[in-house]
């Protein structure tokens, strides 16, 4: 017979709010009731329920984990894999498990976010980033659920984010190949209007403005991250009678596309030209050319996230976003 709190009120003659008071330990019940409830307990063999512990203490010590947006990243992505990595190392440290939210089945069921983290109780939520974003995402913060974002501008009293100076990052590429006497540049960045992309193409326009170099437009391509995009965009920039010397691609994955392009048009990297790429994930160490790239400090980003997570579900509030540095690393890709 399987027992639930009510079945052990009604037998003890209290109200089910009392038996989990009793069973989490709160002070305020008399000897007597705690005594008659407890001998019930003990009787039945009843044993409290996770929803029902979580109901009484109004903490699960559970993580929502949502990978956001109707076109978002998995588990199959090599950046985002090893920032969860160390995302659920750093929040398992801090006392709290994960359970990962689908949304496949929105527009089946209209279930939302909301709705599944009151039913399971959740003390917050990571939020990854995604494209075309849903409105449940932003009901979270709106409704006052505890929400951290990486690589996704989350703003409330209860919400913060995290994510790479993106801005920098594409500065410092251009001022690489600025220092090597390049000035023909071409951008690869991830789809058009999606946030990352708009801050990397900003970073990327504001240094070749500075330098005075000349912005072609033909020039500026746009993919979503993959591998068959870079080398489709890639393809784009060698269409011209005149190709760029040196190419910022805003991610490792399309860089590899982008390289197998040139080959393809019997050009080589770097001599024909340079390709640098972003995130700084282990395939770069291996690809021929080995890729240049701008390395996003992954396990940071992930700790980062778990502990202001735990700062705003402790009641820290209007925690200000932070933005974490990057660092350049030149390989074969690009000349030295």
């Amino acid at each position: 017979m399987n027992l639930t709190i009510k079945d052990i009120a009604e037998m003890a003659g209290v109200s089910p709010g009392t038996v989990s008071k009793i069973i989490n330990n709160y002070n305020g019940i008399s000897e007597s009731t705690r005594k008659k409830v407890m001998d019930i307990i003990n009787e039945t063999g009843y044993q409290p329920t996770f929803f029902a512990k979580a109901l009484a203490t109004k903490k699960s010590n559970l993580i929502g984990l949502i990978h956001a947006g109707k076109v978002n990243v998995d588990f199959t992505h090599p950046f985002f894999n090893e920032v969860v990595t160390s995302f659920k190392k750093a929040i398992g440290l801090l006392g709290y498990d994960i359970i990962m939210f689908s949304n496949e089945q929105f527009s089946k069921d209209h279930g939302s976010y909301l709705a599944r983290c009151r039913h399971f109780h959740v003390d917050g939520c990571v939020i990854i980033s995604g494209e075309d974003i849903e409105d449940d995402i932003y009901e979270l913060v709106r409704e006052g659920i505890p929400c951290l974002g990486i690589d996704i501008e989350l703003q409330g009293p209860k919400a913060s984010y995290v994510m790479s100076d993106n801005v920098n990052l594409a500065r410092k590429v251009v001022q690489h190949f600025y220092g090597q006497g390049i000035r023909d540049i071409g951008f690869i960045g991830g789809r058009e209007n999606f946030l990352i992309t708009e801050l990397r193409e900003q970073g990327f326009k504001d240094a070749m403005s500075q330098l005075g170099i000349h912005i072609n437009p033909n020039w500026l391509q746009y993919g979503d991250f993959k591998e068959e995009s870079g080398y489709v965009a890639m393809n784009k920039l060698l269409e011209g009678t005149t190709y760029p010397k040196a190419v910022f691609v805003a991610s490792d994955l399309m860089a590899f596309g982008a390289i197998a392009a040139i080959k393809e048009k019997g050009l080589h990297v770097p001599k024909d030209i340079s390709v640098i790429g972003c995130d700084d994930i282990d395939a770069c160490r291996y690809s021929s050319p080995k890729l240049s790239t701008v390395k996003q400090n992954k396990d940071q980003l992930g700790k980062l996230a778990a502990h202001m997570l735990q700062d705003l579900i402790h009641d820290k509030t209007d925690l200000e976003p932070f933005f974490i540095d990057t660092e350049l690393i030149i390989r074969e890709s690009s000349k030295k």
